[in-house]
């Protein structure tokens, strides 16, 4: 089955409550990028060409313990994702080698 690429965007309003709002990329036309700007505030970027998702520090001001650890385990995710595609990848190709493409006709010896 193919899988065509889309980002998926949502809004959740509820009363009483904070709006919430998810963003989903299944794309691979996907850029990532991080960057400091002349204020000195680093941040990090995720965006499709349907939607943009931009972390930075606490309240846009100097960075935090609680920011260096955020970073932290945006590294880690970041790292465990990479190993998970690279495998998975690795794992989908040595599959599709072994493969045999049948023959109309063709019966097992």
């Amino acid at each position: 089955m193919a899988h065509s690429p889309y980002t998926h965007v949502s809004m959740s309003i509820d009363p009483g409550r904070r709006p919430r709002i998810g963003v989903s990329f299944y794309t691979p036309v996907l850029r990532a990028g991080a960057r400091v700007l002349e204020s000195g505030r680093p941040f990090l970027s995720l965006e499709s060409d349907e939607a943009n998702v931009t972390v930075s520090t606490t309240g846009a001001g100097p960075v935090t313990a609680e920011d260096v650890e955020v970073a932290r385990q945006f590294f880690t995710a970041a790292a465990r994702y990479l190993a998970d595609c690279e495998r998975m990848h690795a794992d989908q190709s040595a599959d599709s080698d072994q493969i045999t493409p049948s023959v109309a006709g063709e019966t097992a010896a």
